[in-house]
């Protein structure tokens, strides 16, 4: 989700590979893309089917963003989604008063109604006290395990006109984001929040600036591996990076949580290209990952999902076909559209680790966060 006005633009790009993405790019019209998902040899991209029009969920005056669900024991559906004020920007309102709600369905395609709220403000002195984002559920052992972005910041509630890029409430809160971890007996709570992160950045790495955007999966013998999303500090006075993403280890969920691979990112922009919102998941082939093509660098289309595989976890192969899927959308009615955005991936899976849908958080809009000016998540069948 994160724009950052401060970077230079990328110049690793040769000036062929350039011309080729070009070209890619060009093909991607939105007349053309159920021929291209026909044709396509990725496993996910070729699978979407269209999609319905009703929004898997929405909020009357709120901004609303990722999501992650759940089969409880009740055989309900159960989403945890991310909702902020429509009285402050889309951008960057979420970096500083976001809240994690619970939604019910009674099928996994929706539309899921609002229950409760999960994880709400609860005071600056909190790691996560003025915004929880972001939010991945687990389940496991009868417990119900929640992992998100948490933030704080100690001022008081800005104005729209005072929310900005540039304003104190976004520089502190987008550097105090970390990844945190909510534990209830039901998917309706009590959450038992941590009171630290089980991710924190640290000095001299490609986390050092933030951590966030974790995307865990829940191995056989309890433990965890988890991408995330890092930044660094790029100079004294407070600069930072581009977007990279890393992998973290812990025999629980409860942690420790160690960043493998030296402490270095698993994608990072001089090599594969900004890249953010990743969706990881395991099966007896090994690990997979979609995730968000930031700067076109595989799909030939800005926004578009990249898939890739891993045995380890740490070394990563770009799928032979790469695009997952794309910002454009082809809807039951029988039309086809360019989102304005189309960010936060999530597969569910059944019992038997099929995969069922995906569900995406969505804007309406020419595209850029400010432009748009309605926000829900949507999902797409896998045929």
């Amino acid at each position: 989700m994160e724009k950052t006005k401060r970077l230079k633009s990328n110049r690793w790009l040769p000036l062929a590979a350039a011309l080729l993405l070009a070209t890619s790019a060009s093909a991607q019209r939105i007349d053309n893309l159920v021929e291209l998902k026909r044709e396509s040899d990725n496993p996910l991209f070729h699978h979407l089917a269209p999609a319905p029009r009703t929004p898997a969920f929405e909020c009357e005056g709120y901004w609303v963003w990722g999501s992650s669900v759940v089969r409880g024991d009740d055989g309900r559906y159960h989403m945890y989604v991310s909702r902020f004020p429509k009285s402050l920007p889309f951008h960057p309102g979420w970096m500083v008063a976001s809240e994690i709600v619970h939604a019910v369905s009674d099928s996994l395609m929706g539309p899921y109604r609002f229950s409760d709220v999960a994880l709400p403000a609860r005071g600056a002195e909190y790691w996560d006290g003025r915004s929880t984002h972001n939010p991945r559920i687990l389940r496991h052992g009868g417990k119900y395990y929640l992992v998100y972005m948490g933030s704080t910041h100690p001022f008081a509630d800005p104005t729209y006109e005072q929310l900005t890029l540039d304003s104190p409430w976004c520089t502190v809160g987008r550097s105090n984001k970390r990844v945190g971890l909510a534990v209830a007996d039901s998917p309706y709570g009590p959450w038992r929040r941590s009171d630290k992160p089980i991710l924190e950045t640290r000095p001299g790495t490609f986390y050092s600036y933030l951590a966030s955007n974790p995307s865990p999966v829940l191995q056989e013998d309890g433990s965890v591996l988890m991408i995330f999303k890092g930044r660094h500090y790029t100079s004294p006075t407070g600069d930072y990076s581009a977007m990279s993403l890393g992998v973290a280890y812990a025999p629980s969920i409860e942690g420790p949580y160690t960043v493998l691979n030296d402490g270095k990112p698993i994608f990072e922009v001089n090599g594969q290209g900004e890249a953010e919102d990743p969706f990881l998941w395991k099966d007896a082939e090994g690990y997979h990952v979609i995730f968000k093509d930031h700067v076109a660098r595989f799909t030939g289309e800005k926004g578009g999902g990249v898939m890739a595989h891993s045995k380890d976890g740490i070394h990563w192969t770009v799928d032979k076909d790469a695009k997952a899927y794309s910002r454009t959308v082809e809807w039951e009615d029988g039309t086809v559209a360019l989102q304005g955005q189309l960010e936060r991936p999530f597969i569910y899976f059944d019992e038997q680790g099929r995969p069922q849908c995906i569900f995406f958080a969505t804007m309406d809009g020419p595209g850029e966060f400010e432009n748009g000016t309605r926000s829900w998540n949507m999902v797409i069948p896998i045929r």
